[in-house]
């Protein structure tokens, strides 16, 4: 990566490109090929060349630099400035942990910047080196698009897997290892959702937009991905569902527990209660104390003890405590 450039490609129009250098970037015009430029915006030097060589409005500039960016669309003169948005499928790291991309479109060039490598990009790049890639700048946008939603499509049903597994298991078994996993789900669908859905408001502006930049065949792409996002927002919010009715079932259930336990110990004191009482009284080491010398005393106190306990299991019975 040279002065933060992740990749310079010259788009041949018949659905290849071709990887060109800092000299032919500074050499090109446009009518030479859609060039796409893609930087790490984390890079001094993507923030230098994008001030003073791209020649981009400082509004254009500063978004492709900003540090957090929600999915959305501005049409400048004409040019679009695209805010995107994609699931992190890096092995070990978490699906909610979106990974944002900006790009700068015209008809001639694209530039892109994003911090942390993106799946769909990638599958672009080696669609473009096989040849059989997007052969404008507009192809290369719907195509980018429908790519993220086939992403998000295998994250979401993976979510829906897990919620009707968690359901299952609680329906066996009570732990709470289980609510704190069905927690776990409800926070990555929130998480998820925040992202989809301006972004399909993103995708319904650029399918809405009535000017001759998008292509017709493009525009059913992004239309046929919007459409799919829109499906993805209802399943996860059913899946959402699902995990919430879990969870409080759950609850429900745990509460029930806890509460029997907390009742079986609130008997136990009542009948013990009493009887500590007398037990505790006559072992008081004092003079006086009634039968101390009488043979039979223990006998007597414990049959006076089993009484009291008797009469009160039969009053928490009339009750209906037990």
């Amino acid at each position: 990566m040279e002065r933060g450039l992740v990749h310079a490609l010259l788009l041949d129009g018949a659905g290849g490109a071709r990887r060109v250098g800092w000299a032919e970037v500074d050499a090109w015009r446009p009518g030479q090929g859609v060039l796409w430029l893609h930087f790490d915006y984390t890079v001094a030097d993507t923030r230098d060349w994008l001030n003073n060589h791209s020649g981009l409005p400082e509004m254009a500039v500063e978004a492709l630099l900003t540090l957090e960016t929600r999915p959305r669309v501005t049409t400048l003169a004409d040019a679009h400035l695209i805010n995107l948005r994609g699931v992190n499928l890096t092995p070990g790291a978490q699906p909610e942990d979106m990974i944002a991309i900006r790009l700068w479109m015209d008809n001639d060039r694209i530039i892109s910047t994003q911090r942390r490598g993106l799946k769909a990009v990638s599958d672009l790049l080696d669609a473009l080196q096989q040849g059989q890639g997007p052969c404008s700048a507009q192809a290369l946008l719907a195509e980018l698009l429908d790519r993220l939603t086939w992403h998000f499509e295998d994250v979401i049903a993976s979510i829906e897997e897990r919620v009707s597994l968690l359901e299952e298991v609680t329906a066996r078994s009570v732990t709470s290892d289980s609510l704190n996993n069905i927690a776990e789900l409800r926070r990555q669908a929130i998480s998820l959702r925040r992202y989809l859905s301006p972004q399909r408001e993103a995708m319904a502006r650029l399918v809405a937009d009535t000017g001759s930049w998008l292509t017709e065949p493009d525009r059913l792409v992004i239309r046929e991905a919007a459409d799919r996002l829109q499906r993805l927002l209802e399943d996860i919010d059913l899946a959402r569902e699902h995990a919430t009715i879990a969870q409080e079932d759950l609850q429900s259930r745990l509460s029930d527990r806890l509460g029997s336990r907390m009742y079986v110990l609130a008997v136990i004191t009542c009948l013990f209660l009493p009887l500590t009482f007398i037990t505790g009284l006559f072992g008081v080491n004092l003079g006086g104390i009634p039968g101390a010398e009488h043979p039979l005393a223990f006998l007597f106190f414990s049959l006076l003890t089993l009484g009291f306990a008797l009469a009160l299991i039969l009053l928490l019975r009339a009750r209906r405590w037990l």
